[in-house]
């Protein structure tokens, strides 16, 4: 942990009383002004590496971000815990570009988002020259690379954001970069004598498996039921395929959202806040939804094909687990990925098929591999993983079928390419091993082998598949264009008996894990998982209330502490990992209540629970509004946001029937809304918000609407304020 002034930010705006390997250095390297590459695998807390020295340290940072959705989803947790943070993009109206603007003037943002293309303006470098700048940090770095797999040309014009500011040290950070990469991003940022840290890519939390395709709904179901209200992500390759299984999965009883590029922005906006809030249990994607998704609950990862790259496949497979927990990762792959995609490289030019070629033939090795998948993921970027057993994967959980006899079933298919020769690729050596007497096998003398049928029990596929494993181990090669098989020396030594490969049995469907990750018996060691699944309600339900992300109000991480520890006053309720002083403040009064009343009520049932609409806290709104207290007085005195005190303004409106707002709000904007209100009806809160044109925010319609809906109330009782 970093001494003095950066752990106590650490403790106190975030609730974290330890640091991840590599953080500590990281933040070190930004305090003392050095240049820095960082990567981290997705997860790893890289976001905390740049943002908590930006409020150490004088002045205010700018953080490069590739996504509109990311930088708010940054933005909006940085907020949510008290941290001045802002984003300039084309999502902001006149208003909040106004208002933005002003908060830099002011010195209140230490953090501003901007993406690459706006980083490089002349007339933004103008404007951020005449503030002081405390450094500048460079995110999703991969993609100035064009060695990486998610190349942007405009992240190569961020060289000019370094001659702009080249007394401001550079911060590059990733998740994953090999060496050449590496290199790469530190010449095109020409980042000077810089730090390089690289943290092991291995996610031990993340439990990885590999099926080939062979009923893709019913593997698809197995993992999703067996996750039933849990947050999953399912990546497809084509957008048709995501619209006809998002609309499987919903005809089965599941909150799943569509999202592809086919689609408008508004649409996929309000898919992914959906998501983000727990409106939705999964979400259906192309790679579209990238990098685009900062939710660190994602409990399962399934991909329905393979995808181009293992970086790629890292990257989104990534996206499970962020916070720490176990979660699953499904792939799904056929020999037809692999060719749909080499179809579409042929329009590249030579070298640039040459890498892509490369890098898929290793996506493919992964999947047909009978080897721990951690140890595939991380030889792939250069790593060693020394534990003969990583207990996170199908192979090395025992969660994959093996073929008993596995020696026999080799020697046979080694055998019979020894006998074609470097003649014939896996498809026809299958047919050999099938014994199909097809006019070119016939004419060529093939099926008089011995080898000719000698596997005719199985099917192609099966065949076909166990034939990529032994080359995947390195008992066969291919070679040439048109992959002629060769036995290797390895497979002479299987041949002979002295080595014994793995093979998978053929499986018609999915099967549930036989045996659980260590990691995911430590993460629910001691917790209440009744408990857990009450939190969980409410951290949705105040979601819903503040119109933000769920993960914004707590993580499962900290949902989890709080079930374990089972805090009873606001002390022990800081002494839970995740919960820093400006979440205590905003909900150690909601969650507190239910944790002392389910923890009366006992294990065996839950609680009747008070807290549905605000519980004490409203009931201390309501005294406050009583008293004379305006909206500001009141939010400030509960230590809550303003659009929740004015939630609560409405709640008290409506239950005191009252009938005018001008208390709490200035007399000409509440009879702007009303005459709008009027004449678009109660109703057209979107077209009341666009008529007024930023002048109200959408709580404020709200209140006068209640106003008015109180008024027309033939023969109520109205209260006078």
């Amino acid at each position: 942990m970093p001494d003095g002034k950066l752990s106590e930010i650490v403790r106190r705006v975030w609730g974290y009383d330890a640091l991840r390997p590599f953080q500590s250095s990281a933040m070190e390297c930004i305090m003392a002004g050095r240049d820095s590459l960082v990567v981290l695998p997705t997860g790893g807390g890289k976001s905390l590496c740049y943002q908590a020295p930006a409020l150490a340290r004088d002045g205010m940072a700018v953080v490069v971000s590739p996504l509109i959705s990311l930088m708010k989803d940054q933005v909006d947790s940085l907020r949510a815990v008290g941290a001045g943070a802002a984003c300039i993009n084309s999502s902001l109206t006149a208003r909040e570009r106004r208002e933005t603007h002003e908060a830099i003037q002011s010195g209140a943002v230490k953090l501003l988002y901007v993406a690459p293309e706006r980083a490089v303006k002349p007339d933004f470098i103008a404007y951020l020259k005449k503030r002081p700048i405390s450094f500048i940090a460079i995110d999703e770095a991969h993609c100035i690379s064009q060695w990486g797999h998610d190349f942007r040309p405009e992240y190569r014009a961020l060289e000019s954001l370094r001659e702009a500011f080249p007394e401001v040290a550079f911060h590059a950070y990733t998740a994953t970069a090999t060496p050449h990469v590496r290199q790469d991003i530190c010449a095109a940022l020409k980042l000077r004598d810089p730090e390089i840290m690289v943290a092991s890519a291995d996610r031990p939390n993340l439990i990885y498996a590999a099926e080939r395709r062979t009923n893709e709904l019913a593997q698809v179901m197995e993992v999703v039921e067996r996750r039933r209200g849990e947050s999953g992500v399912i990546y497809c390759i084509t957008r048709k395929k995501v619209e006809e299984l998002a609309a499987a999965l919903t005809d089965r009883g599941h909150k799943a959202l569509p999202y592809h590029a086919g689609m408008s922005p508004e649409e996929r906006q309000r898919n992914q806040e959906a998501f983000s809030r727990e409106g939705a249990e999964l979400i259906v994607a192309t790679v579209a939804f990238g990098m685009g998704i900062d939710k660190p609950d994602v409990r399962y990862v399934i991909h329905t094909g393979m995808p181009k790259t293992i970086e790629h496949y890292q990257q989104e497979s990534g996206r499970a687990g962020r916070d720490g927990l176990e979660a699953e990762c499904l792939l799904l792959y056929s020999g037809s990925d692999f060719n749909l995609w080499n179809f579409l490289l042929k329009d590249l030019d030579s070298e640039a098929m040459r890498i892509a070629q490369a890098k898929l033939h290793d996506m493919y090795n992964y999947c047909t591999a009978v080897a721990c998948r951690h140890r595939v993921l991380m030889e792939y970027f250069g790593e060693k993983i020394d534990k003969p057993n990583c207990g996170a994967c199908d192979l090395c959980l025992g969660n994959a079928d093996l073929v008993k006899d596995a020696l026999v079933v080799a020697q046979k298919i080694l055998s019979c390419a020894a006998r074609l020769g470097p003649v014939a690729g896996p498809s026809y050596t299958t047919l050999i091993l099938q014994g199909a007497r097809e006019h070119r096998v016939v004419e060529k003398g093939h099926d008089q082998l011995s080898t000719f049928g000698i596997l005719a029990e199985h099917d192609g596929r099966t065949i076909r598949n166990w034939i990529e494993q032994l080359a995947s181990q390195g008992y066969l090669e291919k070679t040439g264009e048109y992959n002629i098989l060769q036995v290797t020396a390895r497979g002479r030594q299987v041949l002979r008996g002295e080595e014994t490969p793995r093979l998978l049995a053929p499986a018609e469907t999915a099967r549930a894990p036989r045996r659980a990750s260590a990691a995911a018996a430590k993460s629910w060691d001691g917790v209440d998982k009744k408990l857990f699944e009450r939190l969980r309600a409410l951290r949705r339900e105040i979601a819903q209330e503040n119109g933000g992300p769920a993960f914004a109000v707590f993580g499962d991480a900290a949902l989890r502490d709080m079930a374990r520890k089972k805090p009873k006053n606001e002390v022990e309720f800081l002494q839970v990992s995740g919960v820093g002083e400006r979440k205590c403040a905003d909900y150690a009064a909601r969650f507190l209540p239910v944790i002392r009343e389910f923890a009366g009520a006992g294990a065996g049932r839950a609680p009747k629970s008070k807290q549905g609409r605000g519980g004490r806290i409203q009931a201390e709104a309501f005294r406050l509004f009583a008293a004379g207290c305006d909206l500001d007085e009141t939010a400030d005195h509960l230590m809550v946001t303003a659009r929740r005190a004015a939630k609560y303004l409405r709640e008290y409106i409506e239950e005191k029937g009252l009938t005018d707002p001008t208390p709490w709000m200035d007399p000409g904007l509440a009879d702007d809304i009303s005459i709008a209100a009027d004449e678009l009806g109660f109703a057209a809160r979107d077209d009341i918000l666009e008529r007024l044109g930023g002048a109200a925010p959408g709580e404020l319609v709200d209140v006068v609407i209640a106003c008015m809906k109180n008024e027309e109330k033939p023969g109520a009782p109205v209260e006078k304020r």
